[in-house]
């Protein structure tokens, strides 16, 4: 198998900085060759539901710029509920087939087209406590409508590391084989979702990826984002959890497109992050050095953390092209010069699964 990220993005390499939002959506969805030689032997369309969240619509860009580079005549649909209309707008303008639909509504989950890949990214975390109800209709109900409906597709299931049990910082992090242990009601609805797929894969031969992701990082929103913005604006670093992996956004999106070719009845499982375990007391003292800020700090390292095993996506698909410090220096010169904010702080210090 050729090596999804081996080469990379040269260009990257020598980008100091991103000066723009433009730039920065132009990076994010910038297919590798071997992306572009994959999508010629990808057979029928693709389905991107979720495609209005953080990572949903750069995913959907990234997969038309491959099928746009490789020649081949494949349809992007992008399903969401879109509470952005300029999102929309500009989704369609860049070739996507956008539906706007709620599909916990059967109608409007009914009346989707047929699509022979599914990447399904829908998911609630945040607002979990005190909506509980809605978090498991969201993450385990809706699983079992979407593979109901889309039983003879393969189908890349998007869930969270979170169904892992929190590891000794000096043990290796969580492989496929390690048995989940989801803390709170985010995680075990989708340790809930995981396990309603896989029932409708034996049901049905359902081929399907169940990706297990954290944490995925841009410009915008992320844990490197959360740690630069409070030694920018002078607050303590939380250090309960000391310890984190991280992926740059467009790696783990190709991934995931990627995953479509690992599709299995019974499902496959993989990891998805970076290959750093990574000092949040570390990240500090370099995002310090960059912004001028010496950082401050709140508790001590805690001695586990939410880490997962990620070296059998690296030798599936290779290495990201984006690396940990390149990142680093990326997000600080966005924060030190006001760059946009999702303003959607991840919480990866919650240790008791409230979110």
């Amino acid at each position: 198998m050729v090596a999804l990220l081996h080469n990379g993005l040269p260009y990257h390499k020598k980008l100091k900085s991103i000066g723009t939002e433009e730039q920065l959506e132009q990076i994010l969805s910038e297919p590798s060759a071997e992306l572009v030689d994959w999508m010629t032997r990808l057979e029928g369309d693709i389905m991107v539901i979720g495609a209005g969240g953080k990572m949903g619509p750069s995913l959907t860009r990234l997969a038309l710029n491959a099928i746009s580079e490789a020649k081949v005549g494949k349809k992007v649909f992008a399903v969401s509920r879109f509470t952005s209309k300029d999102q929309m707008a500009k989704l369609s303008s860049q070739g996507a087939h956008v539906i706007q639909a709620d599909l916990l509504d059967n109608k409007e989950l009914e009346a989707l087209p047929e699509a022979s890949n599914i990447l399904y990214m829908t998911g609630q975390k945040f607002g979990t406590v005190g909506n509980e109800a809605n978090t498991w209709a969201v993450n385990t109900y809706l699983a079992g409508k979407v593979a109901e409906k889309f039983k003879s597709s393969n189908i890349v299931v998007f869930s969270s590391g979170n169904v892992y049990p929190f590891a000794k910082v000096t043990e290796v992090g969580a492989t496929e084989e390690t048995s989940p242990s989801p803390v709170g009601e985010y995680a075990q609805s989708r340790l809930g979702g995981e396990r309603v797929f896989e029932y409708f894969s034996k049901e049905h031969s359902t081929k399907v990826t169940i990706l297990r992701l954290n944490y995925a990082v841009e410009l915008r929103y992320g844990v490197l984002v959360d740690v630069a913005r409070q030694v920018f604006q002078g607050d303590p670093v939380d250090l309960r959890v000391g310890y984190v992996n991280v992926i740059w956004q467009r790696d783990a999106n190709e991934v995931a497109i990627r995953s479509l070719e690992l599709c299995s009845s019974p499902p496959t499982v993989l990891n998805v992050t970076g290959p750093e375990t990574v000092s949040v007391r570390w990240l500090a003292q370099q995002f310090g050095k960059l912004l001028g800020k010496p950082p401050t700090f709140a508790d001590a390292e805690g001695d586990k953390a939410l880490l997962s095993n990620a070296a059998k996506a690296f030798g599936l698909f290779g290495y990201p092209s984006v690396t940990l410090m390149q990142a680093v220096r990326w997000v600080a010169d966005w924060v030190k010069t006001g760059g946009t904010s999702f303003d959607r702080p991840t919480h990866f210090q919650e240790t008791e699964g409230k979110f």
